[in-house]
């Protein structure tokens, strides 16, 4: 299989750069590929949907785990978890590493019962909480042994959850951290506010989802109700049923080859103003009385504030009003400062490399979205050749389609990432300057091979193949599948870089990109049930 993708390659290149072979036969060793690059297969789907009706079972599917592997109840294995943020991998780490008293201690877990120490009460119990004297019948003990009567329980209960604290709700005696039985909660809270219980048995719920780093809530506006539960690395990104792609990791829109970091700085941009902020830096100077800002409108370096303090605009000190030929009343200015210069000069120089990286950022997301349209041009292109050739499978036409958007939003996002990694302070690298020049040049080689692929690949896609004749049809077809291989070899050959090359040398460990995924991203399969889940 090598071999062969090999010899399609070279044809591939052949073909691209050398237009005037156009004799060339467009069927070598490619007659028989009507899909594009074969990956290996995967075992399973690594994120599931889960929807508001499979919440329930996907929570107790972990606490199922839990419950057989320690022999705990069904309250004791969620405070178990909510502790360790629903990872069952953590609970059995910390198991194996410092035993199932130290695993209990820290989640406040109390495993011995006390139920019976009621029926072993006086008939009359003195409540330390409240200081009075009532029934036996009217206290309830809880799993560490401490009792009190329900009606203070009962209002400890009532603050914890209007707090937002049900999850993890202690019991009420001096430095006792265990957790309280969450049947015995719902009993007594119910009988004095039904829908207050209702809502702590919903925050439970979700307490699977704010809880838990594999799972989270899929940002969808309006939100769709889903939840994304995924099984590996939480660098990654994922498509929704709904079809929201996004990355797991930030929520944000799916943006690599760009960090969640380098993401949210280049966001925060282009929403803020910065750019303005960035030209009255240039272009105007602090008061050094009331630090207003000033533009100087005329020749003179001689300006004044509106509160009346004059200052000299070549290095910003202040001076008297009194202007010569030959001097400032009170201040001389005859030396230069290399610093403030060299602010100036790289202010200016941020605002033209910001323009130049935003300017081909935007051009390819518009691109994007007017390729976005070709979908159901396409679709009747397909069907006036399905009329004319009813036996002929014309997959390669959405495939070669699927590949543009693809390797469009790759390039488009490579643009911001090119912005932080080669110029701006936020982002430190551990090499030396004729280092970083080598591997720049390397990205964006690299970056220049997969635009002008992408951009070949648009124009053939958008020619009106379903009036051409059969046998330029089928040359069609070979361009298209030859510059998909090309476009997906790009593509994860920039990844490659970005992670091999560049991200090694970054100083902070928060750059971190998605893997590249030949045939997109991945969309969330829906949650399979294995049990049936008990009411």
């Amino acid at each position: 299989m090598e071999d062969y993708f090999s010899s399609a390659d070279e044809y591939c290149y052949h073909d691209y750069y050398d237009d005037d072979d156009d004799d060339r036969d467009a069927s070598y060793g490619l007659q028989e590929i009507e899909t594009e690059v074969p990956l290996p297969c995967t075992k399973g789907p690594s994120c599931e949907v889960i929807t508001k009706e499979s919440l329930l079972a996907a929570q107790r599917e972990d606490l199922r785990r839990i419950m057989d592997l320690l022999s705990l109840k069904e309250h004791l294995a969620r405070t178990l978890l909510i502790h360790y943020r629903w990872d069952v991998d953590k609970v059995i780490v910390v198991l194996v590493e410092k035993g199932k008293d130290k695993l209990y201690a820290e989640a406040g877990v109390t495993v011995s019962e006390h139920d019976n120490l009621s029926s072993e009460l006086p008939s009359m119990v003195m409540c330390i909480i409240c200081i009075e004297e009532v029934s036996a019948t009217e206290v309830t003990t809880m799993d560490c042994g401490h009792c009190f009567c329900n009606n203070c329980w009962t209002e400890h209960f009532i603050v914890k959850i209007n707090e937002g604290q049900s999850r993890r709700i202690r019991c009420m005696e001096f430095n006792c951290y265990a957790i309280c039985d969450e049947a015995k909660i719902r009993s007594l809270v119910s009988a004095r506010d039904p829908n207050l219980s209702e809502k702590f048995d919903r925050f439970l719920l979700e307490s699977y989802i704010e809880d838990n780093k594999r799972v989270k809530w899929c940002p969808s506006v309006p939100h769709c109700g889903n939840a994304i539960r995924i099984k590996d690395d939480e660098f990654c990104e994922v498509e929704c049923a709904c079809g929201l792609q996004f990355c797991f990791n930030c929520l944000s829109e799916a943006h690599s080859p760009c960090s969640c970091l380098m993401w949210e700085l280049w966001s925060k941009k282009c929403q803020d103003e910065s750019e303005t902020v960035n030209w009255i830096t240039v272009h105007t100077k602090p008061c050094p009385n009331c630090n207003k800002l000033v533009h100087k409108d005329g020749g003179c370096n001689l300006v004044c504030c509106v509160c009346g303090q004059a200052f000299c605009w070549l290095c910003g000190g202040p001076t008297g009003k009194e202007h010569t030929w030959t001097s400032i009343s009170g201040h001389s200015c005859g030396q230069y400062k290399e610093d403030q210069g060299k602010k100036t000069e790289r202010a200016k120089m941020d605002l033209l490399r910001y323009i130049h990286y935003h300017n081909l950022f935007k051009a390819h997301t518009d691109s994007f979205k007017r390729e976005a349209e070709l979908k159901e041009t396409i679709q009747e292109k397909i069907s006036h050749l399905e009329e004319r050739q009813s036996s002929k499978d014309f997959s390669w036409v959405t495939n070669g389609l699927d590949r543009l958007f693809r390797s469009r939003r790759v390039l488009s996002y490579s643009y911001p990432f090119a912005y932080y990694m080669f110029g701006d302070d936020s982002v430190k690298l551990e090499m030396t300057k004729e280092e970083k020049e080598i591997k720049q040049n390397l990205f964006e080689e690299q970056q220049q091979q997969l635009h002008a692929n992408v951009e070949k690949l648009s124009l053939f896609m958008g020619e009106p193949f379903d009036r051409y004749p059969e046998d330029e049809v089928e040359e069609l077809r070979m361009k298209i599948i030859n510059l998909s291989v090309i476009t997906d070899r790009l593509c994860r050959k920039l990844y490659e870089c970005i992670e091999n090359d560049l991200l090694d040398s970054i100083q902070l460990v928060r750059h971190r990109i998605a893997p590249y995924m030949s045939r997109g991203l991945e969309k969330a399969s829906e949650l399979s049930i294995c049990w049936e889940t008990e009411a």
